[in-house]
Parts: structure tokens; sequence; C-alpha cells
């Protein structure tokens, strides 16, 4: 972890880092998670300044809920006691209900990091569903219904137009706090910013 955090600083990319544990049986190193990880690792003595940690949403296909929630309170209560600033970067999802009911039951947990939504960048509707499937996102039709696409219906591009128009007609800064995006670029880095900035240009200014 020293000789990573070390070789972060010296190309100026180690002040703001995520921590996630991936999805091996056994950890292949010093820590057993990314609890142990934020606690344990000398992330000050390498300049590190912000940790984001990872949010589901949708849940994950091989951890309980509770287990989930647990490990998310912990790591923001770590990160508290640190003074480190930080946030939560989630999964993609393709339905907006389930992340405003997942940001709800954080605040209520009194979780006030700061959130960034996952959100598919415009790909393939096969290749959206092979890394839905893959990460455990399994959309369900009215969900795909709702994101803009079939499931009977393979061929194609799909980007997020509907799901960001929900999120941001739903989400009140008062109730939420901040929430933000982050996108997966499942369909290319250039493709994505140009999507973004297509969907920026196109917005009704408020």
């Amino acid at each position: 972890m020293r000789e990573l955090l070390a070789a972060l600083q010296r190309e100026n990319s180690g002040e703001h880092i995520f921590v996630i544990a991936g999805d091996p049986a056994v950890p292949e190193g010093p820590y057993a998670d990314s609890l142990s990880l934020i606690r344990q690792a000398p992330l000050a003595e390498y300049g590190v300044k912000t940790v984001s940690i990872a949010g589901y949403p949708a849940g994950h296909h091989a951890i309980a809920e509770t287990a989930l929630w647990e490990a998310l309170e912990a790591k923001a209560d770590a990160l508290a006691e640190q003074g480190r600033e930080g946030s939560i970067v989630t999964q993609f999802g393709f339905d907006a209900d389930p992340v405003i009911a997942w940001i709800e039951q954080v605040r209520s947990r009194g979780i006030r990091l700061p959130i960034r939504i996952g959100v598919p960048g415009p790909a393939g509707i096969r290749r959206l569903l092979g890394y839905a499937r893959r990460f455990g996102v399994g959309p369900s039709a009215e969900a795909a219904k709702k994101y803009g696409f079939s499931l009977t219906d393979l061929v194609g591009t799909a980007g997020p137009d509907r799901f960001l128009a929900d999120l941001a007609a739903r989400l009140d800064p008062r109730e939420h706090g901040t929430v933000g995006v982050h996108f997966y670029t499942f369909g290319g880095l250039e493709t994505s910013a140009r999507w973004v900035r297509e969907f920026i240009d196109g917005a009704p200014s408020s």
C-alpha cells in the first residue's frame, strides 16, 4: 500500500482516492476490507485529502443489506473521526425509484457525505445489460422501460436522458443533501463526454 500511495503522490494523483473492496473471496493484501484500509492505511502520510466509498442502491449480490448499511455507516464514521472529507459513489442503475429511496435512507441514518449517483454513459443495449449482469444490477422490464429500452429488443444504443431527468425532478437539496452523478463510460470516454456536453447544452436554464 505504501508503494501505491507513494506512486500516486509522485504523479500528483493521490489527493482524492476511491476505496472499494471488490469481490475476491479472500483479501489479496493486508486489509480485510475497505473499512480496514480507511482506518489503518497511512493516508495522511501520503497526502490523501478525500476518500470516496461505495454505495449500493440496488444491493449487492454477495452481501446482505444489513451488512451493507453497517459498512457504510462505519466508513462514514471513520472518515468523520479522521476529519477527512469524502463522498459516496454508487453502482449504476436504470431506475430512479430505488435510488431516491436509498438516498433517503442514507440521510435518515445521519450520513451527510455528498453522494454521486452512478450513471451509465450512452452505450449499446447489449453492452449495458452485460455490465448490469456482471455487477449485479439486474434491470426488470419495468426499469428498462423507464430507462428507455426494451429487454426484448437489444438493438441500438441507450443513454441516461430519462434517468437523469427523473432524478433531477425529484431531488431536493433540503432533504437529500448534496447529490451529483458519476458516469461509467461503458460506451467509451469520448462518447460519454460528448453526450454530457450535449445534454448540458440542451438543458433548460433555471
